[in-house]
This record gives structure tokens, sequence and C-alpha cells, in this order.
């Protein structure tokens, strides 16, 4: 593995849930392991770190930050609409939106995964669809739970690249490539400094980034999912961590 002093440190965000009545926050390995597969030192960001003052002692010390997929949803009053989700994690919203913000700010690389992506849809001035599965006009784009694990994870549907962004860069010559597909929300309206850089046969935004950055990417797959067995994951986590060791040189605000 080498010296992990050496690699990039990412930070990685955390989610909110109970196990056993405690309030919890956890990591899924296979985001873990799909950072340290390409060379980053992944570090867990809890949702305490969200406080201004702590965010401000943080940032110096991360060379890129991750947003994990995730099983909650983004609150809605985030995007302009009303109602509650019944699936939330308001600590995640609070952590996420504004690492998104200062990140963008202070050009520290960006890899956001599933609920990451519609976390950088909404921070930039985005909103999102709800409920894919009541649009008549998208294919199903969830996962079927009675499945093992291996099948939930397979490749599910195509996606198509769009010229001129970051993935034709990260994966030359590959214009269409197969997915998995574990999501019930998707993006709906995006920001001005939001470009699509992938969809789905259906027109549904399958990737993102935002102009003018070194590294900012937002997937709606899981490329962490056996990331090191996929040449399209280790080329993107590559991508991600090779930016984050030039951030790493760079001079610190």
């Amino acid at each position: 593995m080498g010296n992990i002093f050496n690699r990039p440190v990412i930070g990685v965000v955390m989610c909110r849930h109970r196990i056993k009545q405690h309030p919890t926050q956890t990591l899924q390995e296979k985001y873990l392991n799909a950072v340290l597969a390409a060379g980053g030192l992944p570090v867990a960001l809890p949702h305490a770190l969200a406080e201004p003052e702590i965010l401000a002692d943080l940032l110096p010390r991360l060379d890129g930050i991750m947003l994990p997929g995730s099983p909650s949803n983004v609150q809605p009053h985030l995007y302009g609409e009303n109602g509650d989700e019944p699936d939330a994690d308001p600590g995640r919203d609070a952590l996420s939106l504004a690492l998104i913000r200062l990140a963008l700010d202070r050009r520290i690389p960006l890899f956001a995964i599933c609920r990451g992506m519609q976390e950088m849809v909404v921070a930039t001035g985005g909103t999102l669809h709800r409920r894919l599965y009541e649009l008549p006009e998208l294919q199903e784009h969830r996962e079927d739970h009675d499945l093992p694990l291996e099948q939930q994870y397979a490749p599910a549907h195509e996606v198509i690249v769009r010229e001129g962004g970051m993935l034709p860069q990260l994966i030359p010559d590959c214009n269409r490539f197969w997915v998995n597909s574990l999501h019930g929300q998707g993006a709906k309206t995006l920001g001005p400094s939001v470009r699509v850089e992938a969809h789905a046969a259906d027109g549904l935004v399958e990737a993102i980034s935002i102009r003018d950055q070194p590294f900012a990417l937002g997937v709606q797959w899981h490329p962490e999912w056996n990331s090191d067995e996929y040449a399209l994951s280790r080329l993107l986590f590559a991508g991600f961590i090779n930016a984050c060791r030039e951030y790493h040189k760079e001079p610190r605000p």
C-alpha cells in the first residue's frame, strides 16, 4: 500500500441512522475501499463538522472531497419544494451542501456519487425529481431489493456521454457504456454553472460537472461497487485521485 502519508487526504461524508436506538454515523466500506485502491487516504467526515469555524479549520487539511450515495434523500425545502421527505438526513444535507460550496470556491477536487450528485445539483441551484418511478417517460431506475447485492449492482442501462466535457477526458474513446442503477430520485433542472456530462436513453441526466473547476464531477450510478474490477470505475477514481494529488501540491489559502 506504500506510505499512507504520501497519499492525498480525501474527506468522505458520513450518513446518519440508528443502530439499536443509538444515533449513529457510518460509511460503507465500498467507498473507503475505492478511494484506497485508487491511491487516496479516506477520512470520515461527521456531520458536526458543518459548523463554519470547524470547516475553516478542516478544509486546509483535505486534498479532495467525496460525497457518497445513501438511502436518504435531500430535503425538498432545500430546492424549493413543499412537503416532507420520509428518508431524510438533515445533518448530511447541511454538511454536504456547505462542503460543495466551499470546495467550488477553493477549487478542491470533488467527486459525488448518487445522492452526492443530487446534492451537487441542489447546491448549484438545481432541482430534483422526487419520484422518478411516477414519470411514465422514464425507465425504472431503482434496484430490486429482493435480489442479491451482486445483481442489484449489475449493469442496468446504457449511458450516453456528451462531447466537450470532463468524461471524454477521463474515459477517452468511450461514448457509451452500461452502468448500475439504484436510485429513486434524479436531476430535474440544473443551475447555470452545471454541465451535463452524460444521460440515459430515457433522457435522465446521469452525470454532471461544474464548469471552470479542475475536478468537480457527479455521477448517478455507483462506480465504487467493486471499483477495481471495472475499467470505467478505475478511470473515474484515478482521475479524481490524480486531481487531488495536484491540489495537494498547491499553496493553501
